[in-house]
């Protein structure tokens, strides 16, 4: 039904609180696989997605265009990419299965992100209140993650590699009508 797409830079911790939270997702069977698009030389990663269960792939290149490789290698009709230390609150299993269901409903094309939650134990200084009002005026950004057909995601053209602010330009192309903030929450670590 799903597959989530992580690019990871070889740090452990954040991938594995990612992973910890994903863990009910599976159990419940809207995880089908688990991505982690690695792009750092060291092996951290590789052995994280052998303990899990997850598919590893290594590769070269942006975040953007290690995100475009894990949708290509994904097998879901359903693609959800997450970053490395974002942690969902636990009704999003429940939310996202209606929301798909939902969307084969409709007939319309929509994307989903995920609502913003400061983590309380970051640090509420300059840069996350800048975070806030970027939020606030232009819509989400990429550390909200994103759920999205993979048809859709196809004719949107996804992450091109080469472009500077790849994420933030698949978003602003899924526009607004067409992007629904989800309730449940997600927070970095």
């Amino acid at each position: 039904m799903l597959s989530v797409i992580i690019p990871t830079e070889g740090i452990e911790q954040p991938t594995v609180a990612t992973l910890a939270a994903l863990v009910p997702g599976a159990a419940a069977g809207i995880i089908r696989e688990v991505l982690l698009v690695d792009r750092s030389d060291n092996s951290v990663i590789e052995r994280v997605a052998d303990v899990a269960g997850c598919r590893f792939l290594r590769f070269e290149g942006t975040r953007a265009a290690a995100l475009a490789a894990g949708a290509r290698q994904s097998r879901s009709p359903w693609l959800m990419f997450l970053r490395p230390g974002a942690v969902l609150d636990t009704g999003w299993i429940e939310e996202t299965s209606q929301f798909i269901q939902g969307v084969a409903a409709s007939g319309r094309p929509r994307a989903g992100v995920f609502r913003y939650a400061r983590s309380p134990y970051a640090d509420a200084g300059f840069r996350e209140r800048v975070k806030f009002l970027a939020r606030t005026i232009a819509g989400p950004l990429s550390d909200q993650g994103l759920l999205i057909a993979r048809d859709h995601y196809e004719r949107l053209g996804g992450y091109a590699p080469d472009a500077r602010r790849s994420e933030a330009r698949l978003l602003r192309q899924v526009g607004r009508s067409s992007r629904t903030t989800l309730r449940s929450r997600i927070v970095m670590v």
